[in-house]
């Protein structure tokens, strides 16, 4: 039985429907960073890249809802599986995700709010045009955001390794509890 708050035995609905929703808005994202490389000028470049401001803005606001929902669910989540060293390496690679999910499209909206462009979201216009140019504003966003959010990839990428390395190598249940949402295997010793 699914709850919606996360139990020591598996992740809630809340938690899971955030972290699938945004594992698919990310692969977007990226199809749509990788398309504009290797793709440019293309239609399906033009497409996907159409909706890269929209859904960064929405990845930066689900990011947001997600860090404050898995503070509020802190003492109830599962514990890491494994050594000390295994754990230590999982929070690590958690922190450094979501300091880059919120980095990379924080240095984008200063950018968008320093460079007089504005910034329209999904129709609706969240920054508005018009004024001076401001270069404190943009010179960060226009150095970091796109080698951030490179980063963030193989973060991402190294992520769902040790995702798949947890449920399909080393047999516990990790995987289990943020597909299924609970697991009754038991905790795989270190």
């Amino acid at each position: 039985m699914s709850t919606l708050q996360d139990t020591p035995t598996g992740y809630g609905t809340v938690t899971r429907a955030l972290h699938w929703g945004m594992a698919a808005l990310f692969a977007w994202q990226f199809a749509s960073a990788i398309l504009r490389v290797v793709a440019e000028d293309t239609a399906i470049e033009k497409f996907f890249w159409s909706t890269h401001y929209s859904v960064g803005f929405t990845l930066w606001v689900l990011v947001l809802l997600r860090g404050a929902w898995g503070l509020a669910n802190l003492r109830r989540r599962p514990r890491p599986e494994g050594s000390a060293a295994v754990a230590r390496a999982a929070r690590l690679g958690h922190l450094a995700l979501y300091l880059l999910m919120i980095a990379v499209p924080s240095l984008a909206l200063l950018r968008s709010a320093g460079s007089g462009r504005g910034l329209t979201v999904w129709g609706v216009e969240v920054i508005a045009r018009g004024g001076e140019q401001v270069r404190a504003l943009t010179a960060p966003g226009s150095a970091l955001h796109a080698p951030l959010g490179w980063a963030l990839l193989v973060l991402i990428v190294g992520h769902v390794a040790m995702a798949l390395w947890h449920g399909h190598v080393r047999g516990d249940a990790t995987l289990t509890r943020m597909t299924r949402g609970s697991s009754d295997r038991p905790a795989a010793q270190a």
